[in-house]
Parts: structure tokens; sequence; C-alpha cells
């Protein structure tokens, strides 16, 4: 689904990141591999994305991203782009410092967010890796 040997996101397919060499996907024989499925992304600094549960972000979700210096928030809405991102979320980001941010499906928001991470921005991603 994507692919891009400067990274830092290397690959991505349905729940399995590769990120920096190393992968993050979803259970493997009953333990997750690297931090999960969901992931949070500032940099080349990796983690989980533990808040996102179902399919209807709440401003409570957002985590781990304020107070960083972040210009551009990207959100990956899944393979399928079932999360919804209602406009609540995104005006809660925008209220705590984060000035501008994107909503897409996942694959396509690993594709901006090396862009971003490439052309110098201070990027977060924030992606869910399956529907």
């Amino acid at each position: 689904m994507f692919d891009d040997p400067r990274g830092p996101i290397e690959h991505f397919s349905w729940a399995k990141f590769i990120i920096c060499g190393q992968e993050h996907s979803e259970v493997v024989d009953g333990e997750e591999v690297g931090v999960g499925k969901d992931i949070r992304l500032i940099g080349r600094e990796v983690s989980e994305w533990r808040e996102r549960k179902g399919h209807e972000l709440k401003p409570s979700m957002i985590t781990g991203v304020y107070g960083r210096g972040i210009e551009v928030l990207i959100i990956g809405i899944g393979v399928d782009g079932l999360i919804e991102c209602p406009g609540k979320v995104k005006r809660a980001i925008q209220e705590n410092g984060i000035p501008e941010v994107i909503v897409a499906r996942t694959p396509e928001a690993c594709r901006l967010y090396n862009e971003l991470f490439h052309q110098g921005k201070r990027v977060a991603l924030l992606a869910h890796g399956t529907c």
C-alpha cells in the first residue's frame, strides 16, 4: 500500500508499519510487535496511540502531540477511511496550538508525513493501521 525507502515511514500495509527499520504491527502469536497497529509518530519517535477507541475520534483521544511545536498533525483514518474525525476534534487540535490538521486514509497519511518531514516541517502522525 505504501513504500518509501527514504523513511522515516518505510512501509505500510494492513496493520503493519515499518518505521526507521522497526516493525510495528498487530498481535502475532499473542503479542504485539513494536508498539502495535495504532501509532503516534513525531519526527522519528514512535509510540503507541492507545487512546484511540472505536470508529469516531474524540478530543480526548488526541494525545502526546500538544506542547511539542507541531506545525502539522496528520490523522490516518484507516486503510478504508472508516475512522471519523468530527469538526470538534479538528477545532480542539487547533485550539491546543497545532495550526494545521490533515485527515487522510492511512496510506496517504504516511506519504504526506514523509513528504512534510523531508521538507523540514515539524509534523506529527496519529494513525490507525486497519479498517
